[in-house]
């Protein structure tokens, strides 16, 4: 039987490949970067509908909102000339076919989605609900696995961010100079 969440997941991911087969096409870098936060949208989108809000908060927030402005910025100070068609793209193209088509393969050994005899159900997620508020001193579940078991992670993560950052004050700081003296 199927259900409306699996309908809602059929048209966003519909859409998502509409986007991408456009995002490869245009040569327009505004556009392509447009695109790309409504990727990102509907990426948060099918996040929600999987009830993983907390996953798609941050892909709305860092995908379509940091990223977009970090890009329109970039392409403001670079002053982004449209890329030119490739001749020939096959090559491109067939890495990308059997990359998704060895993605495929790989998803039919997996558990079905949602399926409570899952092995992530019988021996990690126990351990956390049961070991996590003793073992982090953290009542959150989240907050816990998030700061304390994949601490590493999250750090590295801020990490990412903290660098895309400074890279944009050094860009905007760069043009700063050039504007305030003309005849260097």
């Amino acid at each position: 039987m199927i259900t409306i969440d699996a309908i809602i997941n059929a048209s966003l991911l519909f859409m998502m490949a509409i986007t991408t087969v456009t995002i490869a096409r245009t040569r327009n870098l505004f556009t392509i970067v447009i695109l790309g936060s409504l990727y990102s949208f509907l990426m948060a989108t099918v996040l929600v509908v999987l009830d993983a809000v907390d996953v798609a908060m941050t892909e709305a927030s860092v995908g379509a909102g940091i990223t977009t402005v970090l890009l329109l910025s970039t392409l403001y100070l670079c002053k982004g000339e449209d890329a030119a068609p490739l001749r020939r793209p096959l090559l491109p193209l067939s890495i990308a076919f059997v990359t998704a088509g060895l993605l495929m393969y790989g998803t039919l050994g997996l558990p079905e989605f949602g399926n409570p005899e899952g092995i992530i159900h019988k021996h990690v997620a126990p351990r956390y609900i049961q070991d996590g508020p003793i073992e982090t001193g953290v009542p959150n579940m989240v907050t816990a696995v998030l700061a304390s078991y994949r601490g590493f992670d999250t750090l590295g993560e801020t990490v990412v961010i903290f660098t895309g950052g400074i890279g944009v004050i050094a860009l905007l700081r760069r043009s700063r100079r050039k504007t305030k003296d003309p005849q260097e």
